[in-house]
């Protein structure tokens, strides 16, 4: 075999071997297996469908504590309007942030919802924690077989072979895991993640279950009662005059002890930001593919052209053949 391509081969194969090295694949990958892995509960439309049920109970909630029960209250003589925020500040603070968090929260979940089948893509790749071998696995088989092939000139058809058939393995590798697909979805859905997983963000997020929990057991606790207290109201008739707070009673602890939970998908998140940035910070998803397919053409073909010319046999230029001149015989003179 040819020396020249052998080298290539031995060359391409130590830098696939590099590659998971040169990008940190070692620490990010498995980082991104556990990202995948705690968001997988919440990353469906199912469970994205019953939070942003959990906020329209919010809303309706908060719009019958500010209408009905302000009124009864009022109506009752127990709180009179003007004293309604005095005496319940926390359901006040919850009504003046409100719609920054309304906003702020199905905005969220609107990003979250539009990306599930992104996360599905990527979630159908290969583990992540696999991905640095997938580079290293190969490339040292391409090294080897060519370094071999350097030291023992006598397998040269062997290591042409087996050059060719590694890269062909490299090439095929993309399109058995459907990487051309998913992981250009799977760099969609790292761009538009990337204003969702920011610290500041998460943390604004998680306060805002401070701020919601604290006026749901306001209402539960104190204005409620006070309302069946002074109006001689039933169970069920709190149940009829306030459906919206009693609703979001009753489910408070759904949403925020659950481990599928809205709160715990934000604790995910929370858990996660740092997961994120690794992955992040790997080259864009969409190359992915072609760290396979052009390492792989680039090994093949040099398994194609590394095998040495047979040398041409020797001519021995044909030797003119005599010619014969007739003789003549000599006239005597005598």
């Amino acid at each position: 075999m040819r020396r020249a391509p052998l080298v290539c081969a031995l060359a391409l194969g130590l830098g696939l071997v590099a590659v998971p090295f040169i990008f940190g694949m070692f620490d990010r990958a498995p980082r991104g297996a556990v990202m995948l892995d705690e968001f997988r509960p919440f990353m469906t439309d199912e469970t994205i469908t019953t939070f942003d049920g959990y906020l329209a109970e919010m809303d309706a909630a908060e719009a019958e504590a500010q209408g009905d029960l302000r009124a009864f209250l009022a109506e009752s003589g127990v709180v009179p309007d003007a004293g309604f925020d005095q005496e319940f500040p926390l359901v006040a603070s919850f009504s003046e942030e409100w719609p920054a968090i309304d906003e702020d929260m199905s905005g969220l979940l609107a990003d979250i919802g539009d990306n599930v089948e992104n996360y599905e893509a990527v979630d159908a790749l290969p583990p992540f924690t696999l991905f640095p071998w997938f580079f290293v696995a190969p490339g040292l088989l391409i090294a080897g077989v060519a370094g071999f092939a350097l030291v023992r000139r006598s397998t040269g058809s062997a290591a042409r072979w087996a050059l060719v058939g590694l890269g062909v393995g490299l090439i095929a590798a993309p399109a058995v895991f459907q990487m051309f697909t998913r992981a250009p979805k799977g760099g969609e859905m790292i761009d538009r993640f990337r204003p969702i997983m920011e610290r500041d963000r998460v943390q604004r997020i998680q306060g805002y279950f401070v701020t919601i929990g604290a006026a749901e057991g306001t209402l539960r606790a104190q204005a409620l009662p006070l309302a069946q207290e002074q109006g001689g109201l039933s169970e069920a008739d709190l149940d009829e005059r306030f459906p919206a707070i009693r609703e979001l009673n009753r489910d408070w602890q759904t949403i925020v002890a659950d481990d599928t939970g809205f709160a715990a998908m934000i604790g995910a998140m929370s858990d996660n930001v740092d997961n994120y940035e690794a992955v992040d910070a790997l080259p864009p998803f969409s190359l992915f593919p072609w760290f396979f397919v052009i390492p792989g053409v680039l090994v093949a073909g040099v398994g194609l052209i590394s095998r040495r010319p047979t040398p041409a046999l020797a001519t021995v230029p044909a030797t003119p053949a005599r010619t014969l001149e007739p003789s003549i015989p000599q006239r005597s003179t005598r």
